[in-house]
């Protein structure tokens, strides 16, 4: 049974930085992918970013060169360090896990594709 857990949300001021941490259990596929989603409210859960097995990452345009995702290995967890904030980063932060299809195909940049997720941890940004 996979499990993700998510640390490291909490509060800053715009400019500052915070290290989201994702622990995760459960979840031995050697080709992945994971990734970081969030959800304001009154909006729509939106995709971070992701990172694939053979380390391909991608971003969301508001993110980029600001957040960088990273995981060492297959059994490691996952990170998110979050540079620059601003208020509009602030949000709930998943941590999210997909599973391959039988075809081996495997889709981290859209909610509905997910198939784990962590509980999520709080991200509140002040001008």
């Amino acid at each position: 049974q996979v499990h993700l857990v998510e640390s490291g949300g909490g509060s800053v001021q715009s400019g500052g930085s915070l290290r989201l941490s994702c622990a995760v259990s459960g979840y031995t596929y050697t080709r992945y992918c994971m990734g970081w989603f969030r959800q304001a409210p009154g909006k729509e859960r939106e995709a971070v970013a992701a990172i694939y097995s053979g380390d391909r990452t991608t971003y969301h345009d508001s993110v980029k060169g600001r957040f960088t995702i990273s995981r060492d290995n297959a059994k490691s967890p996952l990170y998110l360090q979050m540079n620059s904030l601003k208020p509009e980063d602030t949000a709930i932060y998943y941590c999210a896990a997909d599973q391959p299809t039988v075809y081996g195909d495997l889709d981290c940049g859209r909610a509905g594709s997910i198939d784990y997720w962590g509980q999520g941890t709080q991200v509140t940004i002040s001008s």
